[in-house]
């Protein structure tokens, strides 16, 4: 097919999986672009309009805000051996060939799971490139501790990359692209964050990923879209155990049960995969041999107990402190 029509086709902006049944059932996207044309395929009239513009002008205009068009055929190979690769995907910054690790849950996460989940960012992005969809919850948490330890993160948004979503997260976009890592869509610029767009976009965060990490999940939920996608595809599901009776640890739950490698912790997500942890660092504050609890912490630092949580995560990360019967203690103990 042509690369040209493919790309216009794109600007269409259709459901993927109609996509796929359009370009199945008249052959290329040539001939879906002429019934659309011609009334024959319905559209919105933008939609139509949008099949109109040609493909030297799109290009033109991408180029001018820093927005590439990638072709299915020069996709990373792990992402471009799938059946149901995306034929355009629209990238602002660098896809890292390598493949990643991908940590997703919930959007109504709890602060044991976005605590963790920033934990787990950070564990990963020291080695690998971190996949998530940057939503609120653990996707906003997992990038988050990516790029604190200037690790390489990769957001899959549910609309067009010119559109922030959600909007309280453009900062953590921005620091995304500015450490090496992308944003990326296959829907094209300009796409509105409508909801029935972010189902299709988890494929690409599995395919994009070799290993899926689920911090929480509610039963049904993104996520679990996420797990099981992950699975067809062949790639690994680590899942992190929760409360049996919180609804947000039910989905990480049953897939322990059904087989998933269970997480216990960012220490025991990198050594499941195969990297030896670094020696301990002293803590960065003393903490005398029977340590001391979060709330004692936050008061000694001065900061809301959410914060010291997040301190002793990181500590935790490096190796500093540990975590036993609800004290923090140091690392070496």
């Amino acid at each position: 097919m042509s690369t040209e029509d493919r790309l216009r086709l794109a600007f269409v902006a259709m459901h993927p999986d109609r996509r796929r049944t359009l370009l199945g059932r008249h052959g290329s996207a040539g001939a879906v672009l002429r019934r659309i044309a011609s009334g024959a395929i319905d559209v919105p009239a933008t939609a139509k309009a949008a099949a109109a513009v040609s493909a030297d002008e799109r290009r033109t205009a991408l180029a001018a805000r820093g927005i590439e068009a990638v072709m299915a055929e020069d996709l990373p190979e792990q992402l471009a051996q799938l059946p149901e690769v995306p034929d355009v995907l629209f990238v602002r910054g660098t896809l890292p060939t390598q493949p990643g690790v991908a940590i997703v849950g919930s959007r109504r996460a709890t602060t044991y799971g976005r605590t963790l989940a920033r934990a787990l960012g950070s564990a990963a992005g020291r080695h690998w490139p971190v996949i998530s969809g940057l939503a609120r919850g653990v996707d906003g948490a997992a990038h988050e501790g990516t790029v604190g330890v200037g690790g390489r993160g990769v957001a899959v948004l549910g609309c067009g990359i010119d559109r922030w979503y959600p909007a309280v997260h453009r900062r953590l976009g921005e620091k995304l692209l500015e450490g090496g890592g992308a944003v990326v869509s296959e829907y094209p610029p300009g796409t509105p964050p409508t909801g029935w767009r972010f189902p299709p976009r988890n494929r690409i965060i599995s395919g994009l990923a070799e290993v899926v990490v689920i911090v929480e999940a509610a039963v049904p939920s993104g996520a679990m879209i996420t797990a099981r996608l992950a699975l067809e595809q062949g790639r690994s599901v680590f899942a992190v155990p929760g409360d049996v009776d919180r609804q947000t640890s039910a989905g990480c739950n049953l897939l322990i049960r059904d087989g998933a490698w269970p997480v216990f912790g960012p220490e025991d997500l990198v050594a499941s995969l195969g990297v030896s942890p670094e020696p301990p660092v002293d803590p960065p504050i003393a903490l005398g041999p029977n340590g001391t609890t979060v709330d004692e912490l936050a008061a000694t630092l001065g900061v809301p107990v959410d914060e010291a949580l997040r301190t002793v995560a990181q500590w935790e990360l490096d190796g500093a402190v540990r975590r036993a019967h609800g004290r923090v203690l140091p690392g070496g103990a």
